[in-house]
């Protein structure tokens, strides 16, 4: 048996990927420790770790000068606080899923000559496994082409972005016929940010619909709780079947049954779509530093398993036309589906663990020629 610290924010970008990797790994008989900020509780209260720890960290701030040397003093604090604890655990090997919580627990296993493998979910790699690149053994990513990650001089190896186990167990689910009569099937959700904007312009764009479509819909929406009121009436008044909730425990099961998903462009939200197959609309989330869920839409609309819609510019008169358009062609949707199943990495999470192992020491096989 082996020990295994996972470091990860604690959002569910980074968590989700940990959380199915910490699965697997105590599914081989290895013992597994977290390290993460106090946002954990909002998204890993079912974390399956001996042990969670909660590591002092913050995010750098060259704007504002005070926050810059506050930060710094609680990053060095983070850094000797995960230093005692990894002292006390002694891992065989950490793995860092990103975000800034992960950089002061990173930098003290290298310091302690922990061997680690850094996991970059996005096309883009974030801005803490940038600078955590030099303290790492590996990198593992989830896209071949990941922006930044030429720069950093470590052995790369793409394994996917792993996705849970309850998805997992329906990857396989073949894609539903769209009859020219029967049910459509929708699934919509926001994201943990920026939900609001899909709830403003998806259901006026549904109601935009033609008769010949919106009495076929079948949609599943997940939305804030402020939103779930004010959207529940746009589908009434439209006549729309739709199910609303601010959060679906059975999402997974919910898209592998649908015909099209609609959402934002997650690490993942793309992982899930593309071990699940099925083709979707992309809105990614406006604003973020480096462009990463664009990134992220861009490499499955390369792909052919979905089309982008940016933000700023789309409509429920535009969203309404390309609906149309796709939902009176099964065939360009069969196609998606199939296309970003290429996609998908069903495997990613037994590569990384293979990857975990073989750093801490665990089937390294010696070449009898060396």
């Amino acid at each position: 048996m082996k020990t295994f610290v996972l470091m990860a924010g604690g959002t569910g970008g980074h968590l989700f990927p940990a959380m199915a990797l910490a699965q697997e790994l105590i599914r081989r008989g290895h013992k597994v420790e977290l390290m993460t900020d106090h946002r954990v509780a909002s998204y890993g209260g079912d974390f399956p770790a001996s042990q969670v720890h909660i590591v002092p960290s913050a995010t750098p701030s060259l704007r504002n000068p005070f926050k810059f040397v506050t930060g710094g003093f609680r990053i060095l604090r983070g850094i000797a606080v995960a230093f005692g604890k990894l002292n006390r655990i002694k891992p065989d090997a950490v793995i860092g899923f990103g975000g800034y919580p992960t950089f002061p627990p990173f930098v003290a296993a290298s310091l302690l000559g922990i061997p680690g493998i850094l996991h970059e979910q996005n096309a883009v790699m974030g801005r803490a496994n940038r600078a955590l690149g030099r303290f790492a053994d590996m990198l593992a990513m989830s896209f071949s082409e990941t922006r930044f990650a030429d720069t950093l001089n470590l052995e790369k190896v793409v394994t996917g972005n792993p996705v849970r186990d309850r998805v997992r167990a329906v990857a396989t689910t073949p894609y539903p016929p769209l009859t020219a009569d029967g049910p459509i099937r929708l699934v919509i959700f926001g994201g943990s940010q920026g939900a609001r904007a899909v709830s403003e312009i998806v259901p006026p764009a549904m109601a935009l619909l033609p008769d010949s479509l919106r009495p076929r819909l079948r949609i599943v929406q997940q939305c804030r709780a402020d939103d779930l009121d004010r959207v529940a009436e746009t589908y009434r008044q439209a006549k729309i079947n739709v199910e609303l909730a601010a959060f679906f425990t059975d999402l997974p099961e919910r898209i592998a049954g649908s015909h099209l998903v609609i959402g934002r462009s997650g690490a993942s939200t793309i992982a899930e779509l593309t071990v699940l197959g099925r083709p979707s609309i992309l809105i990614p989330l406006p604003g973020s530093l480096d462009a990463d869920q664009k990134n992220n839409a861009l490499v499955v609309e390369a792909a052919g398993g979905g089309w982008i819609a940016e933000q700023a510019t789309l409509s429920p008169q535009s969203l309404a036309t390309r609906l149309t358009t796709l939902l009176t062609d099964p065939a360009t949707l069969t196609q998606a589906a199939d296309a970003a199943r290429a996609l998908g990495q069903p495997r990613a999470v037994e590569k990384l663990a293979d990857l975990a192992e073989m750093l801490s020491g665990k089937n390294i096989e010696v070449d009898p020629r060396s």
